[in-house]
């Protein structure tokens, strides 16, 4: 009888793959984590306990199969676990490697509950697809039928993507228009290559264009190009652009120079990498070494601008944010790689103000937590007489993403948006007010996670193709 590969939580201890030490991993901006060897990897997928009620499938935005593919895993048999777990997700590799897993997957873990550590769920999803594309089994897409019919898709972040994949793969003929000059979003502008190596995502995007999705870069749709044209173009549209408009910080002296914000910074890091010309990084104003450097926010893009900054050698990073560790929204594992690194975080603490022409200090105010909002969570409230001011020479604002008024900017005020400005799509089809026109990803949610723009553009082809297949019904009756 064959050895039980699975349920081994009790006798075998949780074991991420191995992190390089902080002050070599300062030094780059490779990936920090290693690959799992086939025999770790194996061992790791067996201590899933094969519950009842998969909790890390049911709290995972696109229902991955996750039990199966930790099982085939532990069996050996990869490609199968490849081909499981790309079946949910259009880019599994991308996730293993930057969805936040402790919000999700891993920290719903039903032995993670019980206290034995999580299956290592994102590591291992990580080692799967790296091995599928290190043995060739990730192979462009090759509709079994072409189809007549267009899509054309606005944003090359991860929704809309992912809704290219699936629309091609269905055999429609798909365009994907986007502003900058790489497709990606802000996989490739916006998260470090410490979290994400951009060959990942470059890879990715030359495999859906082997496929025949066709990319039109550089284009600003409202100036190169109008809304009118694309739906003219094509019988689909689903606009994908995210969210790109940063929150401002209403305060004394928020104009002055040093004070950047929070994608133009991780922008021009990003940039270099590629070996980009970027004259606001060469001119040292969204270049963070040598200097005192104060980053304002708690979420993930916070993260991401101080471990930026520690990497391009500032003589200190500080991260101010209202509430407590515990209330604060980033990912825990990110705080305690920033902190790793040398990362001070200042907590309960809210800038109200800030020195100097070309900035050098910012005045903080000293908070409290007080009583929950409507949210639930603790409102910060303000200790009086406990200020004080926190040297710095570059200050980062993130803050947050609100959505451009899309409907202004493209002409078309038919296109109805929510009071926050996000765009009105149905929860289920994604459709707008307008027919054919789908929106997914954070235009419609507001900023959030990378899988749930997957989910969504997958979401909105699905929705599209069961439309044709509909009509398609009605045409032969």
């Amino acid at each position: 009888m064959a050895k039980q590969p699975m349920l081994k939580f009790v006798s075998v201890e949780k074991q991420m793959p191995e992190k390089r030490p902080p002050n070599l991993r300062k030094e780059d901006f490779d990936e920090i984590y290693g690959e799992y060897a086939r025999d770790k990897a194996a061992e790791q997928a067996g201590r899933c306990s094969q519950c009842g009620v998969p909790y890390c499938q049911s709290h995972c935005p696109l229902h991955n199969n996750i039990p199966d593919w930790l099982k085939l895993t532990a069996e050996g048999r990869l490609q199968e676990a490849y081909e499981l777990a790309q079946a949910t997700n259009t880019f599994p590799e991308i996730c293993g490697r930057i969805c936040p897993q402790d919000r999700l997957c891993e920290g719903n873990c039903v032995i993670e509950q019980s206290g034995h550590g999580t299956v290592t769920i994102g590591s291992v999803e990580k080692y799967i697809t790296d091995t599928a594309w290190d043995q060739g089994w990730v192979k462009p897409i090759t509709p079994s039928v072409e189809r007549p019919e267009s899509v054309g898709i606005i944003g090359a972040g991860p929704g809309g993507l992912a809704a290219a994949d699936m629309l091609r793969r269905a055999g429609l003929q798909v365009t994907i228009y986007d502003r900058y000059d790489r497709a990606g979003g802000l996989m490739i502008y916006g998260i470090p290559g410490f979290k994400l190596e951009k060959d990942v995502v470059m890879r990715r995007n030359k495999l859906l264009e082997d496929g025949g999705v066709t990319f039109v870069l550089n284009c600003d749709v409202g100036n190169d190009l109008t809304f009118s044209n694309i739906r003219e173009s094509h019988d689909f549209v689903v606009i994908a652009t995210g969210v790109y408009k940063s929150r401002d910080l209403p305060a004394p002296g928020v104009g002055a120079d040093g004070i950047v914000r929070a994608i133009d910074y991780l922008t021009a890091s990003n940039r270099k990498s590629f070996g980009d010309y970027v004259p606001a990084f060469d001119a040292g104003e969204l270049n963070a070494e040598g200097k005192r450097v104060v980053v304002i926010g708690g979420g993930d893009t916070a993260m991401d601008c101080v471990r930026t900054a520690t990497r391009q050698g500032a003589i200190s990073v500080k991260c101010l944010y209202r509430r407590d560790r515990a209330n604060m929204p980033g990912s825990q594992r990110e705080v305690a790689n920033a902190e790793e690194e040398g990362v001070e975080f200042v907590w309960l603490s809210a800038p109200k103000g800030f020195q100097g022409d070309a900035v050098n200090g910012v005045m903080v105010s000293r908070m409290r937590l007080g009583q929950p909002d409507a949210t639930g969570r603790q409102s910060p409230e303000i200790i009086e007489g406990a200020d004080y001011v926190e040297d710095a020479d570059l200050v980062i604002k993130a803050l947050g993403f609100e959505p451009e008024d899309l409907p202004t900017l493209w002409g078309t005020p038919e296109l109805e948006v929510t009071r926050w400005g996000t765009i009105k799509a149905n929860f289920q089809t994604h459709e707008t007010a307008l027919p054919n026109v789908y929106a997914v990803g954070d235009i419609v949610r507001g900023a959030s996670l990378v899988v749930w723009a997957i989910r969504d553009g997958r979401e909105a082809a699905e929705a599209i193709l069961e439309k044709l297949g509909s009509a398609a019904s009605v045409a032969a009756e």
